[in-house]
């Protein structure tokens, strides 16, 4: 479903390309207002598809973005749990997008209508004390996570964005929008949350529990610092498998006794660098056991319960550990990357849907175990049969 309020945007972005026309800069305010399909939180547990407004530039830093490809992430489904009391019910869910611009406010500089995008998770001021540090993910200025959070989200028809001259990367054509979709969230997760802040270096024993989505981009990029070897813990062989093509050298289930395993490889030292990809707190002790004394533990997974730090154990050992939200200040390295063929973004997508099959993606994705999904991405026309493609991991 096209709507009816950029109907006319988007047509003469077709024509313009067609001519060879320049694309005006600026767009003009709408006489129909429309409405489109969107993915609402209803509260704890529930969701729906359903008709909402389309979204109107509110700031002259906003965009409007057309959603082309969009992605479920495991923070939607804490939404869903009820874990992220900040997100109300009536918000649109969702933080990761490729789209195209048709609508942009009078300050925006760096795109224009025609344009194709990738839509950050963060949205920076870009003026804040900590935007100024590069911590986008704090900032003070209106921004941070908001996307499908405290403001209405990307897993819709059309999106909002705020600050879009930093929450907008513009994406070369050699680049694929099912590739780049990755880049909007988990790849700068994994990437600055995971390796950076755990100053994974040569020759490390670096340990990743959980190889999930942000796991497996750990994997990925973790490698591009040449570690001596890479360990995923997962619970799911499927997911393992996925772990070992992306770069694991060893693996193992949590029933096969990874602590004694690191300890084996180590010679009883323990791990440089040891990430946490769950979320739960039994994973997070497992990491801190697993650590070697003055190694650092990184911590990437979203937490919804209290977890209990053994500092009886810990004082001595001199570790660092680390916890953070990505400020995504790596993503235009990431695309360059990417447009280098140097990321394996796209093999994490096991599952792909038209836009309008957004409740059947959802199912599919929260019974991952079952269904063997790392990431799900929906695109294209509202209402067509699902469309499953192979992967690292499919079921």
């Amino acid at each position: 479903m096209r709507s009816p309020r950029f109907a006319k945007t988007l047509e003469g972005i077709a024509t313009e390309a067609d001519t060879g026309m320049r694309i005006p800069e600026r767009t003009q305010g709408r006489d129909v207002v429309g409405a489109m399909k969107a993915a609402v939180f209803q509260g704890p547990g529930r969701m729906s598809w359903q008709d909402v407004p389309d979204p109107e530039i509110k700031d002259p830093g906003d965009a409007v973005v057309r959603v082309d490809v969009v992605t479920i992430c495991g923070t939607d489904l804490h939404i869903l749990k009820g874990d992220v009391p900040e997100t109300l019910p009536g918000t649109v869910l969702g933080h990761e997008a490729v789209g195209t611009v048709v609508e942009t406010g009078r300050d925006v500089r760096s795109v224009r209508p025609g344009d194709r995008v990738l839509v950050s998770c963060v949205s920076p001021c870009g003026r804040c004390r900590f935007c100024r540090e590069n911590r986008y993910g704090q900032c003070l200025g209106g921004g941070g996570w908001i996307l499908g959070h405290t403001i209405d989200g990307t897993q819709a028809e059309y999106v909002r964005v705020p600050f879009a001259d930093l929450s907008l990367h513009p994406l070369p054509s050699a680049v694929d929008s099912y590739d780049a979709v990755l880049l909007a969230d988990i790849f700068p997760t994994s990437y600055e949350v995971g390796v950076l802040a755990g100053a994974v270096r040569p020759a490390d024993t670096v340990v990743i529990v959980g190889a999930g989505p942000v796991g497996l981009a750990a994997i990925a990029t973790a490698r591009l610092y040449s570690p001596g070897r890479i360990i995923a813990v997962d619970l799911a062989p499927s997911r393992l498998a996925a772990a070992r093509e992306l770069g694991a050298d060893a693996t193992v289930t949590d029933d096969e006794g990874p602590e004694q395993l690191v300890a084996d490889l180590t010679d009883g030292l323990g791990a440089d660098v040891v990430m946490e990809a769950v979320g739960i707190p039994a994973t997070f002790e497992m990491c801190t056991r697993m650590v070697r004394p003055a190694g650092r533990v990184a911590n990437i997974g979203v937490h919804g319960k209290p977890v209990t730090l053994h500092l009886e154990d810990l004082w001595i050992k001199d570790i660092t550990i680390t916890t953070g939200l990505v400020d995504t200040f790596s993503t235009p390295m990431l695309l360059r990357m990417l447009a280098a063929g140097r990321l394996p973004a796209g093999r994490l997508i096991t599952h792909r849907f038209e836009l309008g099959q957004m409740e059947e993606a959802y199912d599919v994705f929260g019974r991952a175990a079952e269904t063997g999904a790392l990431k799900v991405a929906l695109g294209g026309p509202q209402h067509t049969a699902v469309e499953v493609s192979g992967g690292p991991a499919a079921g």
